[in-house]
């Protein structure tokens, strides 16, 4: 028996070609694992802009219709809402022409132009105001 070579199996070059390869089949299985997850998470990713795009166009098509609605519904990180600003129609209103409202406002640094606008009034009737007031003074 002591010179008898025994079978014990495997030789060590089968061991080492049959573990190359197992390491092998890991290393695909592992490849495809990893191309499986990015191609599904770049699904995902696109899924989830669809998503975005058709909130932002509902978003969208809700602040057409509806200004106030949409803006009580947009969502703010400070839980603040949002009120639509709107210009007040003013068309009804009466400006009362005061030549001392328009020399306080002169005096304040109003433009000519800019009080002609406000008070409806032609620039010329302006500075005569504010030069009678220069001409009391």
């Amino acid at each position: 028996m002591a010179g008898e070579c025994r079978d014990a199996g495997p030789s060590a070059e089968e061991r080492a070609r049959s573990s190359e390869a197992r390491a092998a089949m890991r290393a695909e299985a592992m490849t495809a694992r990893l191309e499986s997850r990015a191609a599904a998470r770049e699904a995902q990713a696109q899924e989830r802009e669809a998503a975005r795009r058709s909130r932002r166009e509902a978003a969208a098509a809700l602040a057409e219709r509806d200004p106030h609605r949409a803006a009580a519904e947009r969502k703010r990180g400070s839980g603040r809402r949002d009120v639509v600003r709107q210009d007040r129609d003013v068309s009804g209103y009466a400006t009362l022409v005061d030549g001392e409202r328009i020399r306080t406002l002169a005096a304040r640094g109003a433009s000519v132009a800019g009080l002609a606008a406000v008070f409806g009034l032609g620039e010329d009737e302006i500075a005569r105001v504010l030069a009678a007031d220069a001409e009391e003074a």
